[in-house]
């Protein structure tokens, strides 16, 4: 029986985010619920989370960064 793999559109959904960063407080909007900004705090934290950028006080990924980041943790379960 064969049985149908949902890959997500990492791609896509870089397109029709409006500008070419997402800041860590809006990772959950991007990602659909999926990221939680902490989780990514954490990640930072032990150099395991996407290439960021900080300006002030403020972390941001880069949307691109951020989906290959993304790509390379994601898991088709069966």
């Amino acid at each position: 029986m064969h049985q149908h793999q949902s890959t997500p559109n990492l791609t896509a959904m870089a397109a029709k985010w409006p500008s070419e960063f997402v800041s860590r407080e809006r990772v959950s909007e991007f990602s659909g619920g999926i990221l939680h900004p902490r989780t990514l705090a954490n990640l930072d934290s032990k150099g395991e989370g996407p290439k960021r950028i900080r300006i002030g006080r403020k972390v941001a990924y880069n949307v691109h960064d951020l989906c290959d980041w993304l790509a390379k943790r994601t898991q088709n379960i069966k």
